[in-house]
């Protein structure tokens, strides 16, 4: 069932398209493997999902953490409860991204490791 949601999301978006920053520079760019990432954390693979991305993780945790929080604050009418540390969520994801992206070129460029395999 998944695999038929991509394929028309593939052929909807037109994704699978190679990426035009990879393609000119051959390095990756600060969004490289996202895609891949939340295909593999909706199959359940949540190491592969990191591997491939780890913002979205970290997104998929902000969500449900943001959203405990804001139940628990109803259920038990206290508003305190309701975390709302949306600036520190952002410059976190932030540094998420900047450092993936210098991890995964760094490793790509000095060590010949490509940390983007493709996918099963």
């Amino acid at each position: 069932m998944i695999n038929e949601v991509f394929g028309f999301i593939k052929k909807l978006l037109g994704i699978g398209m190679p990426c035009a920053f990879h393609s000119l520079t051959g390095l990756y760019c600060p969004g490289c493997g996202g895609t891949r990432a939340v295909r593999e954390l909706l199959y359940g693979d949540l190491r592969m999902s990191f591997q491939y991305h780890p913002l979205v993780l970290y997104g998929a945790a902000v969500i449900l953490l943001e959203l405990v929080s804001w139940g628990a604050s109803r259920v038990f009418h206290r508003p305190e409860l309701h975390i709302r540390r949306y600036n520190l969520f952002i410059l976190i994801g932030a540094g998420i991204v900047v450092g993936n992206w210098f991890y995964k070129n760094y490793m790509l460029v000095f060590r010949g490791v490509d940390l983007l395999p493709l996918l099963k």
